[in-house]
């Protein structure tokens, strides 16, 4: 028998009917144990992998609270700010502190405004 080429086998599936090539497939799966179906954790795994992925998202403040003066602190550790700079961003709330970070630096920061007393966003 004549070994075949990929652009023969191709060639012929080009132009089979749809009867044939559910015969062809139920054949290949007798003869190889295999099966043609998608399994299902499969199909699922991507969608988990997109989720997954490290998302950037901006931090916005939009109460400093009761206790200004100690979130004015952390305003300043985080962004760098000095005093005059981080007392007017924290004036002008709601306020971008720091944008396009990733989502677990943007959990840490949420942490330590809330622990002052502001109350904190994502976007």
């Amino acid at each position: 028998m004549a070994k075949l080429t990929k652009d023969e086998i191709l060639a012929y599936l080009d132009e089979a009917t749809i009867l044939e090539l559910n015969d062809l497939v139920k054949a290949i799966e007798e003869k190889y144990g295999v099966s043609a179906a998608a399994p299902v954790a499969a199909a699922a795994a991507p969608a988990e992998a997109v989720d997954t992925a490290p998302k950037n998202v901006t931090v916005v403040m939009s109460s400093f609270g009761e206790s200004k003066v100690a979130v004015i602190k952390v305003v300043r550790t985080i962004t760098g700010l000095g005093l005059v700079e981080a007392k007017k961003l924290v004036d002008t709330v709601p306020a971008e502190i720091k944008k396009d970070v990733p989502a677990d630096e943007a959990e840490n920061i949420k942490k330590q405004l809330t622990e002052a007393g502001a109350t904190v966003e994502f976007k």
